[in-house]
């Protein structure tokens, strides 16, 4: 008998062997796997950490700006996240060194619970920053054969002439202005008196002294009428005030029509249309002229006993006699407001446009009429325009880029050099002069040439005529220097101002007058900026500046405002800041 021994050891060693192979195996794909899991791990750390960074700088970027163009209304010190899609950007804002003259921001930018930190600290430049060629207030913009080589913000209309071309080559933008109030009213709905005119030549017309607590457009008066059968139109003017009675200058008017006046009592508007703009501290009256008396077809106004305490009413004939009401010191209901609610950019007709945008630019308005434009028209309502409304928000109102504060520091600055009595004349033989007040007038003439050493302060008028030249000093550099005049601004005959010879330096001609010829520009200028905040600046005869500032503007016999690039970012060598630099920018843990 055969007797077979089996061989037990033979499937261990198979197991063993598939042991190794597993070992080996795995060993050699965790050799793979592990180190693309870890550079996929750090990839995506990376990235996730360049995006926090770039939200960081993103919201950075978005606070700065806001700060710069006065958006921030944030307090100083407050705490805001911003969303960047489904990331988050946290910005505290803190005072640093105590003061405002300085603002530190940290960002954190997260993405993904990656986080990246930056620091920048803001302090205020010297520079006023101007962004556009043109920049007016409520008084708007009237072309008459004039051209605006730039972009034009108005807080007032912009309206053209019949005569020559009337040209923007840049985006022309009129703002809505929200502070249209009546700034002077007597408007109780009850009348306790009953004035009747229009019927007798000793009772035509009547009137209504007034002030306004405002330096702003005339817009409108609402008056508290009713009338008698159906008399004729009449006419309300606005004129001055003469020895305590209406006087002859018609500042404006406009037309009442009698169907828009009931049987009853009812307020009627009278709106105006030529910008005249009101001063403080001054009488005006508004007169309602009706023209010939009539017995059977006349007006009749509410009035109350001395309720207005800045005017009085009287009864009598526009232009003869003036008489005080029975019973005397009566007041007429009115209500008088102020300001254009409306902004409008008005052509004069569909024949007589005016001309925005040679390459490109946009007219942006409520109102838009009579443009031919090369870009969008956005608008409420128009007609007459080379292109059809784009529904698009009205403009916000713009402030001016100087506050009193700048102008105060530059006065003060000035007298830094001392004070001149009297009046300071520049001939042919030429002066140097600066900083200075000059209590007095300014005046160069005679081809003579005044090098500015510092800033200046006149009290009176500056008159700049007859080849006369005021230039900054080469030490200027690419900086500006200011001219503060108290009085008016006038430059005609060759008058030229120019900067100190560096690219990008200007001189600036600021006047604080509110007068409607506050500053005057004809046939001369040169590297100028000119800044009328409170007044009219009128451009004539072929005349040329690199800026313009002011209440209104007026621009007639082909003379132009031409933009450079290079007024953004003006560096004034003294004066309180009107924007803010970038003092550091930093990444912090």
């Amino acid at each position: 008998m055969k007797i077979i021994k089996l061989k037990m050891n033979k499937g261990a060693a198979m197991m063993i062997l598939f042991l190794f192979f597993v070992v080996i195996s795995t060993t050699i794909l965790l050799g793979v796997v592990v180190p693309v899991v870890r550079e996929y791990s750090i990839s995506s750390s990376s990235l996730f950490s360049r995006q926090a960074y770039f939200n960081a700088e993103s919201g950075m970027e978005d606070i700065i700006y806001r700060i710069k163009n006065n958006m921030e209304t944030g307090t100083v010190g407050d705490d805001r996240t911003l969303l960047l899609g489904d990331s988050y950007v946290s910005v505290p804002m803190t005072i640093i060194n105590g003061t405002n003259n300085k603002k530190y921001i940290s960002v954190i930018g997260d993405e993904n619970n990656r986080e990246r930190n930056l620091g920048v600290t803001l302090t205020t430049s010297s520079g006023t920053t101007f962004n556009y060629g043109v920049l007016v207030g409520q008084g708007g913009i009237y072309l008459d054969s004039g051209t605006i080589n730039g972009n034009v913000y108005s807080n007032g209309p912009i309206t053209a002439s019949s005569s020559g071309s009337n040209i923007i080559t840049g985006s022309a933008v009129v703002a809505n202005d929200s502070d249209s109030v009546y700034t002077e009213s007597n408007s109780s709905d009850i009348s306790s008196y009953n004035i009747t005119f229009g019927n007798t030549t000793s009772t035509q017309d009547i009137a209504q002294s007034f002030t306004v607590s405002s330096s702003k457009t005339l817009n409108k008066i609402e008056l508290y009428l009713k009338r008698y059968n159906w008399p004729s139109d009449m006419t309300v003017k606005v004129v001055n005030d003469s020895s305590g009675k209406p006087g002859t200058t018609i500042l404006d008017s406009a037309t009442i029509s009698t169907g828009n006046v009931g049987t009853s009592y009812t307020w009627v508007t009278a709106t105006f249309s030529n910008s005249v703009t009101l001063s403080t501290n001054t009488t005006y009256w508004f007169v309602i002229d009706y023209g010939s008396a009539s017995l059977y077809q006349y007006y009749i106004i509410g009035a109350l006993d001395d309720e207005y305490s800045n005017g009085l009413g009287k009864i009598g004939q526009y232009n003869s006699t003036w008489n005080n009401t029975n019973p005397a010191d009566l007041d007429y209901l009115f209500n008088i407001y102020l300001g254009t609610p409306t902004g409008y950019i008005k052509g004069y007709g569909p024949y007589n446009q005016i001309y925005i945008g040679t390459s490109s630019g946009l007219a942006w308005a409520n109102t838009v009429d009579n443009t031919n434009v090369n870009g969008n028209v956005y608008c409420q309502s128009g007609s007459g325009n080379s292109k059809t409304c784009v529904s698009k928000n009205d403009p916000d109102y713009v402030d001016f880029p100087i506050s009193d504060d700048n102008i105060l520091v530059w006065k003060e600055d000035s007298l830094s050099g001392g004070t001149y009595s009297g009046n300071y004349s520049v001939g042919w033989a030429g002066a140097t002069l600066g900083p200075k007040k000059i209590d007095g007038n300014l005046s160069i003439s005679g081809g003579g040439t005044l090098v500015l050493t510092g800033n200046l302060w006149v009290t009176g008028n500056l008159i700049l005529n007859g080849g006369g030249t005021i230039k900054l000093d080469s030490s200027y550099g690419s900086n500006d220097a200011v001219i503060v005049v108290d009085g008016t601004i006038n430059v005609s005959g060759g008058g030229h101002a120019t900067g100190s010879g560096s690219t990008g330096s200007y001189i600036m001609l600021l006047t604080t007058s509110s007068s409607t010829f506050a500053a005057t520009l004809s046939g001369g200028a040169g590297a100028v900026i000119m800044y009328a905040p409170n007044g009219t600046l009128n451009i004539s005869g072929g005349a040329s500046l690199n800026e313009a500032t002011a209440y209104k503007i007026n621009i007639s016999g082909g003379s132009s405002v031409t933009y450079e690039s290079g007024l953004v970012d003006n560096n004034f060598s003294s004066g309180a800041s009107g924007s803010w630099s970038i003092d550091s920018w930093e990444e912090s843990e």
